[in-house]
């Protein structure tokens, strides 16, 4: 075996550890081994190099690839004289982590929000004005829940802005050795 080819094959083992963590965090093994070729690549590929190294269909690769954008993952970059799109990765492991989280956090807190804004006036009505004791007393209870959920979210909101602000490294340093 040639050391081209040991190369290869030692990066496969990495490229796969990727593919495998990144399900972790919700992401098929696809596009976390789409992630770990663009990760070793040296020159932007496009999307037929990529294809070609997955093993996977263009459309596969395409969506998969929108998905790494979308999580700022990749980025989309220009190449001169070349009319396809080329893709390189960003190999900072802190800032995807960054990216990622302070999306899915803010997701969250979204999707929450608004369900209690569309939820609250009722169980207030059904609190204050049912006359079954025990549904009242439910919504209250109810009620009391979503408030106290509150301080999550703002403590996800405060956590979110730390990343994005880079403040998280003055309580966890990247070179805490």
């Amino acid at each position: 075996m040639d050391d081209l080819q040991r190369l290869d094959e030692t990066r496969d083992v990495i490229i796969s550890a990727i593919a495998q963590s990144m399900v972790i965090y919700g992401v098929t093994p696809s596009v976390g081994r789409i992630y770990g070729v663009l990760y070793f690549a040296e020159q932007p590929m496009s999307l037929d190099n990529i294809k070609d190294q997955v093993a996977m269909s263009k459309a596969s690769v395409s969506n998969g690839m929108r998905e790494l954008l979308d999580t700022e993952m990749v980025i989309k970059v220009w190449r001169k004289g070349d009319v396809k799109d080329h893709y390189i990765a960003e190999k900072d492991f802190f800032r995807n982590y960054i990216a990622f989280f302070k999306k899915k956090l803010r997701q969250e807190r979204n999707l929450i929000v608004k369900a209690i804004e569309q939820t609250q006036p009722i169980f207030e009505d059904i609190a204050n004005n049912s006359s079954d004791a025990a549904v009242s007393k439910t919504a209250k209870q109810d009620l009391k829940n979503i408030k106290d959920s509150e301080s999550y979210f703002h403590w996800t909101m405060c956590l979110a802005n730390a990343m994005e602000s880079g403040e998280i490294f003055d309580y966890f340093p990247k070179n805490n050795k």
